[in-house]
């Protein structure tokens, strides 16, 4: 009986200990989990400011659960009680030798020989932590809670708070250097040594270290100005003591050190004003009309929606060239960060312009001089024929679609098929570049299914190559089948009605695509557009009937103008 209770007990017990050994693991590795979790976010929000300092307490807390439950095993098992009495001492002795340890003397400092041991040390690192933590917490409230509400520029408020924030931290040493008794009197040596070290092997930092207190001070250059450093264009991001942090157009960050900002010649393009002027060269051929070529140039200018009105655009006639008459198109914006953008828009309606007009760009010629052409036409009239036949290859290979009647080659440009597209028969280059810009092309293979009937229609689609069916699965037939040049789903696009029929590919397939963000594009850079394509699909009544579009609601009478209800539609599924 005696040993079954024996037994019993000591089960028991081993079931105890390891249930604490299982709660201690189970402990540690879900604080290790959580500990990481927590890191991970805070450094993707930018808020990881003390990871060593979460690092330390969680070792301290891993640390006391294994402590607390390496006692309770001691506890529990009777021949680990003198083990037990020696942790439990240890435990007891280990605050007075700490604390011996801790103001055991290393050295004596300053006029007044104070001690420094290992406890001050500890205690002057930890003070220097919290006057640093204190400082950025200080400067991180200025920079969100308090300098907003005052109306000051960005870079003005970012340049305030680093101040602070460096100003307060400096105090804060300066103070903890005084209360742990170092005379700042004899460091003047040791200053002046470190002040040659920078002098000599540190001039690079020195120099960005004063560049950055001179952009903070200066503010000639602030968060969020546009700038051009030794070629490399973007936006200022943050500014620090020693570096800058630019965002490129291509949202690339470099770190540029802060004494490019001086060494070199930097554009600030929005320094006081974002207004500024471009300057587009351009070409016209001798014994062009010059008045006409100007007005060619000031049209593509106003075309534009971000060339300013005012300063009006100019038009410079620059030189007489080796073989063009030499202009330059002046214009003016707000927007200096998009000027590339800009600049090439400006250069597609400026090619249209001069186009419209018949005015020619020319290229670089040269004449060349013969002195006996007869004898050059004699060697070309004597020159042996091949004896084998030549072959010309076609130019080019023609399909007429049977149902339009629209030739289509295989050379055939997006531009020529979208303007096949009744809807945007009369856009100009410019309209149908908007389209090209924004649409993209995508490939289907055999059997797939496009869109089915009854969905949303989100995208109208041009046929580049293949074959497409159109099958009705309300009348369980083939409609049709479209190839090469035909479009289809502008209907459901531009009203919002639901498709009408379910589009299956017959063949490898290449479709252009314009989904219904290209066309918002188009529509609120054209507005005008939005009516003509009003009036084109107002007219063909009999689709509008099918699918139940000639009424504005139902409550008006049948014969109102589906011209108001089509436009009104546009405007509100584009928002123009």
């Amino acid at each position: 009986m005696t040993l079954i209770t024996f037994d019993v007990h000591f089960l028991k017990n081993l079931l105890i200990v390891v249930g604490i050994l299982g709660g201690a693991t189970i402990s540690d590795w879900l604080m290790d989990r959580w500990m990481q979790r927590h890191l991970s976010n805070a450094q993707k929000s930018g808020r990881a400011i003390y990871p060593l300092l979460q690092r330390c307490l969680l070792f301290c807390a891993r640390l006391g659960i294994w402590l607390i439950a390496f006692y309770n095993i001691l506890t529990l098992i009777p021949a680990l009680q003198p083990a037990r009495r020696l942790f439990l001492n240890g435990l007891e002795a280990l605050p007075d030798k700490l604390w011996e340890t801790l103001n055991t003397p290393f050295f004596d400092l300053g006029e007044k020989k104070k001690p420094i041991s290992l406890l001050t040390l500890l205690i002057f690192f930890s003070i220097a932590a919290l006057v640093f933590v204190g400082a950025r917490l200080c400067s991180q409230w200025l920079k969100k809670s308090i300098l907003p509400q005052t109306r000051m520029e960005q870079g003005a408020q970012a340049a305030i708070s680093t101040i602070i924030s460096y100003t307060l931290g400096l105090i804060g040493f300066i103070i903890l250097l005084r209360s742990v008794g170092i005379d700042l009197g004899s460091l003047a040596v040791i200053a002046g040594v470190l002040g040659l070290g920078l002098g000599f092997g540190l001039q690079e930092l020195a120099s960005n270290f004063v560049s950055g207190l001179t952009l903070l001070l200066e503010q000639q250059i602030r968060v969020g100005d546009f700038v051009e450093v030794d070629g490399l264009l973007g936006t200022i991001e943050r500014i620090s003591i020693r570096s800058t942090i630019v965002r490129t157009q291509d949202r690339l960050f470099v770190v540029v050190p802060n004494q490019r900002f001086f060494a070199k010649n930097v554009i600030n393009w929005t320094y006081q004003t974002p207004e500024s002027r471009l300057h587009l060269p351009v070409s016209v051929a001798y014994g062009t009309d010059t008045v006409l070529a100007t007005e060619a140039l000031l049209i593509a200018a106003r075309a534009e929606s971000r060339v300013l009105n005012y300063p009006p655009p100019q038009v410079w006639f620059k030189s007489f060239g080796d073989n063009a008459y030499e202009f330059e198109l002046l214009v003016w914006i707000n927007q200096p960060c998009d000027f590339e953008p800009i600049k090439s828009s400006l250069n597609f309606l400026m090619e249209q312009e001069l186009a419209r007009k018949n005015i020619q760009i020319p290229f670089p010629q040269r004449d060349l001089w013969l002195k006996n052409p007869e004898a050059l036409t004699q060697a070309l009239h004597s020159k042996p024929e091949s004896p084998f036949p030549s072959t010309a290859p076609p130019t080019s290979g023609e399909a007429v679609k049977p149902k339009t009647g629209i030739k289509v080659t295989k050379n055939s440009t997006l531009r020529f098929l979208l303007r096949q597209v009744s809807y945007f028969e009369n856009c100009t280059n410019a309209q149908l570049r908007v389209l090209i810009e924004q649409g993209y092309r995508q490939f289907y293979t055999p059997e797939q299914i496009i869109f089915r009937e009854n969905e949303s229609g989100e995208s109208f689609y041009v046929i580049l190559s293949g074959k497409v069916e159109v099958f009705s699965q309300k009348l369980d037939r083939q409609i049709a089948i479209l190839t090469v040049g035909d479009f289809f789903g502008e209907i459901s696009l531009l009203t919002g009605a639901p498709r009408t029929a379910t589009m299956r590919v017959l063949e490898a397939t290449t479709l252009f695509v314009v989904d219904r963000q290209a066309l918002q594009k188009l529509l609120q850079n054209y507005k005008t557009l939005a009516e003509e394509i009003a009036k084109s699909l107002s007219q063909r009544q009999q689709v509008l009937e099918e699918l139940g579009l000639t009424q504005i609601n139902p409550s008006e009478p049948a014969e109102a103008d589906p011209f108001i209800w089509i436009r009104r539609r546009i405007q509100t599924l584009f928002g123009i």
